[in-house]
């Protein structure tokens, strides 16, 4: 069965989203941003919101773009390829090799988990994931946090008083003070 990961960055205080509605502090050096390649590179499919659905919509056609560095070509090429579900109540098409979820949240990872395939369910969004978490279908939390305070805005982390026993994986630490931490969900 593949597992949920929720991989996202996050400010130091907890927050994927600045109070401002910004995420500009949370651009990655080439070392880190290896690593979310590498995590998107052992996915098999990668269920969405609507906002990073749009903030992703970057990628499209990134790998034909000459003024991208070959790293972020790779990831386009990876990202471009790997198929998407989008959960939206505002959006009646989407676009790439997406698809709109056509259930809820539990019924598309019961639907994933249940067909054979390879690589793991990514989850990206903190709306979705705070969602998926209350449901317990989050098996693995990488995180990478940046050396920054933010002060406010949408948080990694669900406030919804659930408790979840984690266990260590794998940490780094990376030369820019970004920690990487890769948790399972005791169960």
């Amino acid at each position: 069965m593949r597992n949920v990961t929720y991989s996202l960055t996050m400010s130091l205080d907890g927050y994927v989203i600045g109070p401002d509605g910004q995420f500009d502090w949370a651009a990655p050096d080439e070392e880190v941003f290896q690593l979310a390649t590498d995590e998107v590179r052992a996915l098999g499919i990668h269920l969405l919101g609507r906002r990073l659905y749009e903030s992703m919509l970057y990628w499209d056609g990134a790998e034909e773009d000459a003024s991208v560095t070959a790293l972020e070509r790779e990831f386009a090429t990876i990202w471009n390829r790997l198929p998407k579900v989008v959960f939206s109540t505002t959006l009646s098409e989407v676009r790439g090799n997406a698809r709109l979820a056509s259930g809820g949240l539990a019924e598309e990872i019961e639907r994933l988990r249940a067909e054979p395939g390879e690589g793991n369910i990514g989850i990206g969004g903190a709306t979705l994931a705070a969602e998926a978490a209350g449901l317990g279908l989050i098996d693995e939390y990488l995180i990478r946090v940046l050396p920054v305070l933010v002060g406010g805005g949408v948080p990694y982390f669900a406030h919804d008083e659930r408790r979840s026993n984690l266990e260590l994986v794998e940490t780094r630490t990376f030369d820019s003070g970004v920690v990487y931490l890769h948790y399972k969900v005791k169960r």
